[in-house]
């Protein structure tokens, strides 16, 4: 059995810590102990992104069956209710496995479409305005009760196809069975909830019966109605009433909680709302971050099928998991400063907050779009709304779905902007379907400060145009920085807690494709430019025992911010730095400062060249760090073929690492979860073929350097044209970079 540490046996998903903030509360979990076995929920807790990101992904190990069990168990007199009113809640698209998930979502995918969500804007658009106009005189409101749950209810109920009913009425159904699914109702609790659940369960078949009668028009249950005539065995009766229940919570209840979520973080960040007053464009990345930072849906559940391994933890055959994104979403090891709302972030899209995999939400879009039309309309018409100071927050207890009961906002409506001009009512913002492109956002910065490392390199010092702090980072992270046409990757050199400033170290590449040189003939202090990040994958361990960190040129600028944290923390390190020249070797002169005895310098026109073989035999269990030249780096993973895992390197964006599509070929992809067979066009790549079919994949570079948009390949053979893989792992043919390597013929991925 597995040893349960103090911190887990006393660990419950029902007290304050996990209710009032659920990744806060797992904080301490995700650095000592990521994967707990949780005695008083009977669950075992997953909290850090990449395995959440696993289980999620391997539906062959891990089950959704158990996503509508009853975290609480009804007593005897709930289920006589429930039975009086023959509940029969079975299998949804969230609790069902392969292959009958798979050919069910593929039957009902069409009206989750991106062209056909855009026929439903319009109306979310009338609504939202019409709400505000219910209130914008008045003052004060609360959100949650006056708009962000009658809004996105009447949006589902349009998108379901079913006529509106009572508001009040359903909105209790939809908390009495969150409360009866995921929830510790007292025995007294129960019965009135499981008769709430009862007569929702009723309705639901009421409603679906009379849409049987005359399934035409719009709406999704009408088109699964119409579906069932022509695929009985996969669109079954009891399905429908399953997805009719189920839809109309989902529909609007995520929706909901994610709204009032984002609203409440924006105006504690007035700095952000601000921004997004003045520029509609920040809304989409806003709204990302938003669902990243505060999301509705916090936890899922699945079921163990099998022995399997999470986090280096053995799960057994049985086991009940608890699976939980809100902490995911805060793990650092994936997100720079996760604490932080941050509207730039370039990677907010990352966020496990609609799941990942075959179960990935398919009404993510729809409610992308409805939180994005009630932020413009509101920062356009109420700019200067507040919350109300000192009101306490509020939420349902639950595991897996949190937002608060009331969202109380205040402003003065003389100063209402529509007060002054009718421009003000009319919508500023239409944001395309989907996730954003991580090219949709960046941060300025100016230029404080210029001057030269060496003949060829050119140091700056960045800051923000406002004075503010500029998000924190850590060692190995780089900004991308935007100067005029170009668009380069410069790795942060600084000292981390100085949130005043960002310094980078800029080499002049005369070969290059005219970045670096339109840098440093053009650049110059008092310049406004513009960044994404900072982000890190070539992330340092701080808990490393020994540490030999490898610089060529200007490859030290990432390795010197590792040598700094290292020695603050106190770690065995190293630093191997090699050069074409002493005068030509940046940084150099704050590395012997800072570094002393630990720093082994190697300008070649001295006669010193750096011994790689001779380097890793006198610490042969040490994590090394590299960054340099290709020959460098592949000289490295040659050497280290027995103990790659101990190998970490970042590549430069080559001079030819630009992405060019000259010599490809067509490929067809099969997406092995989502059902789908593409075509990718010679003209085009992976990435792009899979954006356009509504998948979501992370990604960064974009020229196949960092790793971020990897697949996992199933079968078929690989063109690789990335600098992340190995040779070996090349050969194993079972990842590869969406944004640059391509198929040979067909393909097919876990996607």
């Amino acid at each position: 059995m597995h040893a349960i540490s103090p911190e887990a046996a006393r660990f419950d998903v029902f007290e304050e810590p996990y209710q009032v903030d659920p990744a806060d509360a797992l904080r301490w979990f995700r650095d000592k102990e990521p994967v707990f076995f949780s005695p008083k929920l009977g669950y075992w807790v997953v909290s850090r992104y990449d395995d959440v990101k696993a289980v999620f992904r391997d539906t062959s190990s891990f089950s959704p069956s158990i996503a509508l069990e009853k975290v609480t168990p009804n007593s005897d007199a709930a289920n006589t209710i429930l039975a009086r009113h023959n509940y029969a809640m079975d299998r949804t698209l969230v609790n069902e496995d392969e292959p009958a998930h798979m050919e069910r979502r593929r039957a009902l995918l069409h009206s989750f479409l991106p062209e056909e969500l855009t026929h439903h804007e319009p109306m979310v658009r009338r609504l939202a305005h019409e709400y505000v106009d219910r209130f914008i005189d008045r003052g004060e409101a609360d959100l949650v009760n006056e708009m962000l749950w009658e809004v996105p209810l009447t949006v589902a109920l349009h998108f379901l196809g079913v006529p509106e009913e009572d508001m009040a009425t359903l909105r209790r159904y939809s908390i009495a069975h969150t409360v009866n699914t995921w929830g510790r109702p007292t025995p007294e609790q129960q019965l009135a909830v499981a008769d709430a659940v009862g007569n929702f369960w009723t309705l639901a078949g009421d409603v679906l019966e009379k849409m049987r009668a005359d399934p035409s028009g719009h709406g999704w249950m009408k088109y699964a109605i119409r579906r069932q005539k022509e695929l009985p065995e996969v669109v079954t009766d009891s399905y429908l009433h399953s997805m009719m229940m189920a839809g109309l919570v989902a529909a609007h209840e995520t929706t909901a909680n994610a709204t009032a979520n984002a609203l409440r973080l924006l105006l504690e960040h007035r700095e952000a709302w601000d921004e997004i007053c003045a520029d509609p464009s920040l809304i989409p990345n806003a709204v990302e971050e938003c669902l990243r930072l505060s999301g509705s849906i916090i936890a899922w559940r699945r079921l163990a099928l099998t022995d399997a391994v999470v986090g280096g933890v053995t799960i057994p055959k049985g086991a009940k998991l608890l699976i939980v994104m809100a902490s995911a979403n805060h793990d650092a090891r994936h997100f720079e400063n996760p604490d932080v709302l941050d509207i730039h972030r370039d990677n907010a899209t990352d966020h496990l907050s609609f799941g990942y995999g075959s179960h990935q939400c398919m009404g993510k879009n729809l409610g992308r779009m409805e939180i994005r039309i009630f932020l413009e309309e509101l920062t356009r018409r109420l700019p200067h709304m507040e919350l109300v100071p000192d009101q306490d927050f509020t939420y349902l207890p639950n595991t897996s779905f949190r937002g608060p009961d009331h969202l109380r906002v205040r402003w003065d409506p003389a100063r209402n902007p529509e007060r002054t001009t009718a421009e003000a009512r009319a919508p500023r913002a239409s944001f395309p379907i989907g996730a954003p492109t991580r090219n949709a956002v960046s941060r300025p910065v100016r230029v404080a400060a210029a001057w030269r490392e060496t003949d060829d390199v050119l140091a700056l010092a960045l800051e923000d145009p406002a004075g503010h702090d500029l998000p924190g980072w850590s060692a190995g992270a780089h900004i991308d920085l935007i100067a005029g046409p170009f668009e380069r990757k410069y790795s942060l050199c600084g000292d981390p807690a100085d949130r005043s400033r960002y310094l980078i170290a800029i080499k002049r590449e005369d070969a290059g494709r005219g970045g670096s040189a339109n840098i440093h003939a053009n650049v110059k202090v008092g310049d406004t430019l513009r960044i994404r990040g900072p982000k890190n994958h070539f992330r340092l361990d701080e808990e490393v025992r020994q540490a030999v960190l490898i610089a060529g040129g200007i490859g030290i600028t990432p390795i010197l911010a590792m040598a700094d944290r290292l020695k603050a923390a106190g770690r065995d390190y190293a630093i191997h730095y090699a050069g074409r020249a002493a005068s030509a070797m940046a940084l150099v002169g704050r590395a012997q400062r800072d570094h002393g005895a630990a720093l082994h310098l190697y300008p070649a026109a001295d006669g010193r060249r750096l011994d790689l073989a001779a380097v890793l035999v006198a610490a042969p269990d040490a994590d090394v760090y590299a960054c340099g030249p290709e020959r460098m780096l592949d000289a490295l993973d040659t050497l280290m073929t027995g103990r790659r895992d101990r190998l970490h390197m970042e590549r430069f964006a080559a001079a030819d690492a630009a992405l060019d599509l000259r010599d490809a070929e067509p490929f067809e992809v099969e997406l092995r979860d989502s059902g789908l067979s593409l075509d990718v066009s010679a003209d085009r790549t992976l990435l792009q073929a899979l954006r356009a079919a509504g998948i979501d994949v992370p990604s960064d570079c974009e020229e196949g350097l960092c790793g971020s948009c990897e697949v996992h390949v199933l079968a078929g053979e690989v063109d690789h044209r990335d600098k992340v893989l190995s040779a070996a792992e090349r050969a194993g043919n079972a990842r590869m970079m969406s944004c640059c390597s391509r198929g040979r013929g067909r393909i097919s991925v876990a996607l």
